[in-house]
């Protein structure tokens, strides 16, 4: 059997037809190290992995996570998770089926077919149950399964079934919940094919592609009780019953020998592939399918599958088990910064090492998500870094760990919550517990509690911490006869390397109210959206005031700019506001580019073209219709040949009139910015309205690199939830426009001339006598800021608490602390060679950083050791 034609999961595209495989340059391990363990529950532990490798002589590290099953352990087991509702055809992510079905620990599982139902290529048995079989005549293909006496078994399965019709009459039935694909010699499964459907089955159509004629019987009870000839039963199975879908010759065996109100009898059973061992309904607990053989013997194998579509180093998802067969391993391996995951023989390698005898490839790439439980919380949470961003891909089937303990006493207390904090975050803290089997005891709420801190940093609401001051603190909770500590620390200035203040509106306009959102990036990497009322705030150009991060400006009095400053512990992020104006980029009347549509997928239906109303003018009409295909879907108005259309300048927001026709769809635009990234703008996200409706979008929240160029307009569907929204409809857009900022005003510059080491400068040829001479210190020039600052018509503040120098020109706000060589810039931080310093009591400060970063020119003469500004 071959799949063409179609987009699988993960890496999985056109997987299944035979290739040469492709070899890539393959790593040298250096080591494996355990980093991190931790039981989930009594028989599950996670471990982290640091796996450290040299490729192309250049080292590497992956980030590998597994999970340990103990089988023998009678209070833990392994079973498969299925989408939304325990049902295929819904999709979901790993945790959100982990949450449904109340395991503590979790992992994706068999590839997809994307562009059909969403159900898994290979088998499935969830709690004993056959959930779906094994595709016919397909090799290679590996599944994972636990028998009913908790033995692991990674092999080759096949699938054996029939019915038998009231005449005695027998068919071959060939499958359980699947979905359409080819057999090797290119014969469509589903053409002559007899499948049954059960209710896990959660849609009314059954893999109707276009290729066959389906006949479908309805069976209650083991009583047919409708059938739909050369057509479909427009139902979803019943939990009592199934039905059977016959197409071509089993569709004529159907016609002659089944009747309604006749008896059924189906039986079917998994087999081996090779036909010498036939499996009781009962002999497996669970079972989940995957692609090729990694391991055996704990050896690399050679490849069972062609793994060609599937090479290169990528997030990885694989299951197997120990020597002794004790032991479950559920794996993944992460994409990060330093490595794009492993490749198949580097992971086979990582598996071998940490005692896997047997194991199997799962679905990976985008589609690997890992989630497990930390002791004491109640649900688990996602472990991995999943390709594309952190995106959870919603799959169609996971493997779960379920605990099977009984209630037990409590064998742990500890207090729970993070250990930094930021000024003005309100942190609630907790008090969490585990028993004897590792499984989280609620603190029982009827008990005292009492939350204290050291130090005087801040105060406890109830359970909640407010800090107040910077530095380090020991917060206590007191539970009954127990007590727990905690040292936590509130992060400071010194722990920032940026700070960046967003804006709901950019352009100064009277009456307007504007929401500012301030996010604090600290030396490690790490964002964090920090609360207003943890930040100072100050308004320049006007009387307003901001509360709660808002400011409403009722009145301009006049102003042409209004500067709103956020500060943190003393650094600050500055924002300016100031009047703009808006550019008709498009409109159908007056000025528009080539337009054409095209759709994803290929099965949706759309078109775009130009409307015209009553009045005559005329708009950009996009028409769609989402009936088919599956996955996200949308219509596209392309500009210029999907090449786009470039903007000019920096606008800071998109304008454009929607009519809307109440469907609930998305309107999204594309753009590719300066870098070459490609965004998705969020035009409405829920189409609830009828009519026309003028919608501005803020684009400074997408941190766009400037110029930018604009793909197209589209509607969209995502796939999840499709019931919420209308499948087909018809939406105008008309009048995009552009929103600039105005410009700000900069004082006008002046010619400052200085020497080193004397005091008399000269301002426009006019001496003047300085307290400070500028200076040399470590081959750097260091001049008297306030002097230079005010000369060319600036501000500078000075804090003396802080010793901290602000100065503030146009639209640049600059920070200087004493003896620090990070120097803030409108928010962010740089390192410079030498640290301002005050001599004299005058803050000196270098001048090339400060210089450059004003966009003043500066002269020197090494003969006269004289400096120029202007």
């Amino acid at each position: 059997m071959k799949i063409r034609k179609r987009v699988l999961s993960g890496a999985l595209a056109v997987a299944m037809i035979c290739q040469t495989w492709v070899g890539i340059p393959q790593a040298k391990a250096d080591s494996v190290d355990l980093i991190y363990s931790q039981m989930i529950t009594a028989g599950a532990v996670m471990k982290d992995y640091s796996w450290t490798s040299t490729r192309s002589n250049k080292k590497v590290t992956t980030k590998a996570n597994v999970i340990e099953v103990d089988l023998t352990n009678p209070n833990v087991k392994l079973d498969t998770m299925t989408g939304k509702g325990g049902n295929f055809t819904k999709k979901q992510t790993v945790l959100g089926m982990a949450k449904e079905s109340g395991a503590v620990a979790g992992v994706n599982g068999d590839f997809f077919n994307t562009q059909a139902e969403g159900v898994p290529i290979g088998p499935q048995i969830t709690d004993g149950k056959l959930m779906a079989s094994t595709p016919d005549n397909m090799t290679g293909l590996y599944a994972f399964a636990v028998t009913k006496n908790n033995e692991p078994m990674v092999d080759l399965f096949a699938f054996k079934g029939s019915i038998t019709a009231k005449d005695g009459s027998t068919h071959k039935l060939d499958g359980v919940n699947k979905t359409y694909y080819w057999y090797d010699d290119g014969t469509h499964s589903h053409i002559d094919g007899m499948f049954l459907y059960t209710d896990a089955w959660a849609q009314e159509d059954r893999s109707n592609d276009g290729k066959s004629v389906p006949t479908e019987i309805l069976v209650r009870n083991g009583v047919i009780v409708d059938m739909a000839i050369d057509t479909v039963l427009k139902v979803v199975a019943p939990k009592d019953g199934y039905i059977i879908r016959a197409g071509g010759k089993a569709g004529e065996y159907a016609k002659a020998h089944l009747k309604i109100g006749d008896p059924l009898k189906v039986d079917y059973q998994l087999t081996s592939q090779s036909g010498d061992k036939v499996y009781d309904k009962d002999y497996f607990k669970t079972m989940i399918g995957g692609h090729s053989i990694l391991l055996d013997e704990g050896k690399p194998t050679a490849f069972s599958r062609d793994v060609s579509d599937l090479n290169g180093y990528r997030a990885r998802t694989a299951l197997g088990y120990s020597k002794d067969k004790k032991t479950a391993y559920i794996i993944t391996v992460d994409k990060n910064s330093n490595s794009d995951g492993m490749s198949f023989k580097e992971l086979q390698s990582f598996m071998s090492s940490i005692g896997v005898w047997k194991a199997v490839n799962l679905d990976g790439g985008g589609s690997t998500q890992m989630v497990s439980r930390e002791l004491g919380d109640k649900e688990p949470t996602l472990k991995n870094n999943p390709e594309g961003g952190g995106y959870q891909r919603p799959v169609v089937n996971g493997i779960g760990v379920f605990s099977l303990a009984p209630k037990g006493t409590l064998a742990a207390l500890f207090l729970k919550g993070p250990s930094e904090v930021f000024l003005g975050e309100r942190v609630t803290f907790t008090m969490e517990g585990y028993d004897q089997y590792y499984n989280p005891m609620t603190v029982d709420e009827s008990v005292s509690q009492k939350w204290s801190a050291t130090g005087n940093i801040g105060s406890f609401s109830g359970s909640t911490f407010i800090p107040t001051k910077v530095g380090k603190t020991t917060i206590t909770a007191e539970v009954g006869n127990g007590k727990q500590s905690k040292e936590i620390r509130v992060i400071g200035k010194e722990d920032l390397a940026s700070l960046n203040i967003t804006s709901s509106n950019q352009v100064l306009k009277e009456g307007e109210t504007y929401k500012f959102t301030v996010t604090a990036t600290d030396k490690k990497g790490r964002k964090k959206t920090l609360d207003p009322q943890g930040l100072q705030w100050e308004v320049k150009g006007n009387k307003g005031e901001i509360k709660d991060g808002q400011l409403k400006l009722s009145s301009l009095d006049g102003a042409k700019t209004v500067q709103v400053i956020a500060s943190y512990d003393g650094m600050s992020a500055m924002y300016t506001l100031s009047s703009g104006y808006e550019k008709i980029w498009y409109d159908m009347d007056n000025t528009a580019v080539l337009t054409n549509g095209s759709t994803y997928p290929a099965e949706v239906e759309g078109s775009v073209t130009t409307n015209k109303d009553s009045k005559g003018n005329k708009s950009l009409e996009i028409n769609y219709d989402f009936s088919k295909g599956t996955g996200n879907k949308a219509v596209y108005a392309d500009f210029n040949n999907k090449n786009g259309a470039p903007i000019e300048g920096s606008p800071q927001a998109i304008k454009l009139k929607v009519f809307g026709d109440n469907s609930r769809n998305w309107v999204r635009a594309e753009v590719v910015d300066g870098d070459g990234d490609l965004n998705r703008i969020d035009i409405s996200k829920n189409v609830n309205w009828t009519g026309w409706k003028e919608i501005e979008v803020n684009l400074a929240e997408y941190n766009l690199t400037y110029p930018f160029t604009i793909k197209n307009v589209y509607v969209a569907t995502p796939a999840e939830s499709p019931d919420e929204r209308e499948l087909k409809g018809q939406m105008l857009i008309d009048d995009i426009a552009f929103v600039y900022k105005g410009g700000v005003a900069v004082p006008p510059k002046k010619k400052v001339k200085l020497t080193l080491d004397q005091k008399t400068v000269y301002l426009d040829g006019k001496a003047i006598t300085l307290d400070q001479a500028p200076v040399e210190v470590e081959q750097r020039t260091l001049v008297p800021i306030r002097f230079i600052m005010e000369s060319f018509g600036g501000e500078v503040k000075w804090d003396p608490n802080d010793w901290r120098a602000s100065i503030l020109y146009g639209d640049k706000l600059v920070q200087l602390w004493n003896g620090n060589k990070d120097i803030s810039f409108t928010g962010k931080k740089v390192a410079t060679d030498v640290s301002p310093q005050i001599i004299n009591g005058r803050m000196m400060v270098p001048l090339r950083a400060v210089s450059e970063y004003l966009n003043w020119k500066v002269g020197w003469d090494p003969k006269t050791r004289t400096i120029t500004l202007e």
